[in-house]
């Protein structure tokens, strides 16, 4: 048995409701103009299924927090990452996948966010914790009102890559 099958696994969801249309969560999900706003960072890809995507600091350097594989893509409506450090993209036991499923519910859309295949207590699931809800709730503000947080002014959060997410 291998190291990873012997690993407690964890979740997390997230469930958000957004006054907005499921193709507007979907470009500010997917399109870097976007995602520079309420999460600092680019996030950058065709969104083809099998076609690679990244994380990119919106500093200036372009450093790659955080890469992966788009494993689905129905646009507008459910988007599947997996989910790794770049220095671990050799190491298929530290992927974890992130699922995003948008729904309309009404006058609202209900966002429904899963990051699954992680392990348990590990760095990346702590910081999960933490940088998802910041997103999400920048997410939400920016699309329901022009502006989000700035989640680097965050108490607790000088650098949104210490989170892993944000």
């Amino acid at each position: 048995m291998s190291d990873a099958q012997n690993q407690t696994m964890t979740e997390f969801v997230y469930v958000t409701y957004i006054t907005s249309t499921p193709q507007k969560v979907w470009d500010a999900i997917t399109t870097p103009e976007f995602t520079r706003q309420y999460w600092a960072r680019n996030i950058v890809s065709d969104w083809k299924p099998g076609s690679k995507w990244d994380m990119e600091r919106i500093d200036g350097t372009n450093t790659v927090n955080v890469t992966g594989e788009v494993l689905e893509s129905h646009a507008p409506n459910r988007l599947v990452l997996s989910w790794v450090n770049p220095e671990n993209v050799g190491n298929r036991n530290e992927y974890s996948r992130v699922t995003f499923e948008i729904e309309t519910m009404g006058d609202v859309v209900r966002l429904k966010l899963i990051h699954d295949r992680l392990v348990a207590g590990s760095e990346m699931a702590q910081g999960i914790a933490g940088g998802w809800p910041m997103v999400l709730s920048g997410l939400k503000s920016f699309l329901e009102t022009g502006t989000a947080p700035n989640i680097m002014s965050i108490k607790g959060c000088t650098d949104p890559q210490q989170a892993k997410v944000a």
